[in-house]
């Protein structure tokens, strides 16, 4: 490999690295914009930095996600943390987000006198729960997760951050017990066994991607125990596979869920499902 910024390049397309990829790459190791790239592609790289920029090509080459070379992942404007044994964020997730604020202000709930309680189930990275924490400061939040190598990612992310999340280890509803929210979300594994595009996902935590024959093992198991732990009205939003829209939703009308919808993604597929509990059904 020619040691330039343009060698570079050169090198990432003979393995097959998108061009993009292999320049976020190169802006990470450089510690430039893009833009610089495209300006200095006669710039000579260091020993160490072509060894280190052909390592990670090569691990892209072979499906390793981006953030778990450059580390880092941006989701909501936050940047989190990621690594190998922790799902990366994805965009279409900033969709439940969004669904969460939304309820939250329809609610009065985001007002500073306020304190809603919000819960994320299975945070991973932090993800939700540091965004919510970061849009809505006055919400007490608490996310679970049952891997403790995710969990101390996330914390981590939290402590950088200076959000205050309440972090807790454990499997789905089992760490809250006997608390209710007024929101919870929850991006669950809902990919089914043997899915073909699983292949593609072999670098990414199976646990974290794969629920059952149907892909559905989990979201039933959240959903049929959630009413209890809701407080009057309150919401509970999923994210699931673009097939499984109609699914969830029927999971949802039969524990009894009210107002129950399904969100599309920027691709305009079902991505996210949720409702509430009917008013007086929980505890305030």
């Amino acid at each position: 490999m020619t040691p330039t910024v343009a060698g570079a390049l050169a090198e990432a397309r003979r393995l097959g690295v998108a061009r993009l990829d292999a320049q976020l790459l190169l802006s990470w190791l450089l510690e430039r914009p893009r833009s610089w790239l495209l300006a200095h592609d006669d710039a000579p790289l260091g020993a160490s930095q072509v060894a280190h920029l052909c390592d990670a090509l090569s691990q892209r080459a072979q499906g390793v996600p981006l953030p778990y070379l450059t580390g880092e992942q941006m989701f909501c404007g936050l940047a989190l943390a990621v690594a190998p044994g922790v799902l990366v964020p994805r965009p279409e997730t900033e969709g439940l987000v969004e669904w969460a604020l939304e309820r939250l202000h329809e609610h009065g709930l985001h007002h500073p006198h306020q304190t809603p309680a919000v819960a994320d189930l299975g945070t991973g990275s932090g993800a939700l729960a540091l965004a919510l924490k970061a849009a809505c400061p006055a919400a007490r939040v608490t996310a679970v997760e049952r891997s403790a190598q995710a969990l101390r990612v996330a914390r981590a992310n939290g402590q950088r951050l200076a959000l205050s999340v309440d972090w807790r280890p454990g499997d789905w509803w089992q760490p809250v017990a006997g608390e209710r929210f007024d929101v919870v979300v929850c991006n669950p594994p809902y990919v089914a066994e043997g899915d073909p595009h699983l292949p593609a996902l072999r670098h990414e935590p199976q646990t974290a991607l794969v629920a059952g024959p149907d892909g559905l093992s989990d979201l039933r198991r959240i959903v049929a125990d959630a009413p209890v732990h809701l407080a009057s009205g309150g919401w509970l939003l999923l994210e699931h596979g673009h097939d499984q829209g109609t699914a969830v939703r029927d999971l949802l009308h039969r524990a009894g869920f009210t107002d129950v919808n399904t969100r599309q993604d920027l691709a305009g597929l079902d991505r996210c499902s949720g409702g509430r509990v009917a008013k007086g059904a929980g505890a305030d």
